[in-house]
């Protein structure tokens, strides 16, 4: 397979080597330096271009890969609620192909099931509050994560008492707190947020109650598993079409 890589950071590096690694040829690079070259020749002769760069680059990268003819696998967050109807059209309309993912670590994929069926159970017991805390490396720009909104989501598709997740507090990298920016109401879910140090991602999803707590986590390691899944994600849109994520890759 020929892949493009859009974003050449710690993220991009990481794909490349598992990319090589599983046999597949890297045929083009875009990066800060280079951006006009996503409409060159070498660009357009890759099978896949996998994105990871900053929310406010992410949706015109994905629009140039696909306006080159090359399907798109993004992995960028704070974009893509914002995009998403025109980048649903672009696919069923237009005949392109995305798959998108706020996280493509299969152990975040395992956690998000877990995380479903957990907010399930706890729909039936109304004496549970529950909360989520995210913690993120200091060069991440948005917050709360992508991985911490599709969470919530899956919270708030499981829990009637539950309507909406509003952002929570804020602790800087200097350790000074920004606090939220209001008082979370009893029908939403609040999202705290930390960025320290190189920390790949930490989600924990915590439900108290007076008699006890439950709190579920999810601790990467490194970069490596989400690169993993990048690449697995980059081999199953080879053969697929249209808007596409992790429910489409594992289907748990």
């Amino acid at each position: 397979m020929k892949i493009a890589l859009i974003g050449y950071g710690k993220m991009g590096k990481e794909i490349e080597k598992i990319a090589l690694e599983r046999g597949h040829e890297i045929v083009s690079i875009i990066d800060v330096a280079n951006r006009d070259e996503i409409n060159g020749e070498a660009f357009a002769s890759a099978d896949i271009a996998i994105e990871f760069t900053a929310p406010h680059v992410a949706f015109e990268n994905c629009i140039a890969a696909m306006n080159a003819g090359v399907k798109v696998v993004s992995g960028s967050t704070g974009w893509y609620q914002q995009h998403e109807a025109e980048m649903r059209e672009k696919c069923d309309k237009d005949g392109k192909t995305l798959f998108w993912s706020s996280n493509f670590s299969l152990g975040v994929a395992i956690f998000s099931a877990v995380n479903r069926y957990l907010a399930k159970i706890m729909n039936n017991f109304d004496s549970y509050s529950v909360k989520m805390e995210e913690t993120h490396h200091i060069h991440k720009l948005d917050a709360p994560s992508g991985t911490a909104i599709t969470l919530a989501e899956g919270i708030l598709a499981n829990i009637d008492r539950k309507e909406n997740w509003v952002m929570g507090n804020l602790t800087n990298p200097d350790g000074t707190v920004t606090p939220a920016p209001q008082t979370a109401q009893p029908k939403e879910l609040q999202i705290d947020a930390v960025r320290r140090g190189e920390v790949p991602g930490i989600h924990t999803i915590t439900y108290d109650s007076p008699a006890d707590t439950i709190t579920i986590t999810h601790d990467a390691h490194n970069r490596s598993g989400f690169a993993l899944g990048a690449v697995l994600a980059a081999e199953y849109t080879a053969q697929n079409c249209g808007l596409l994520g992790m429910k489409d890759l594992f289907n748990f």
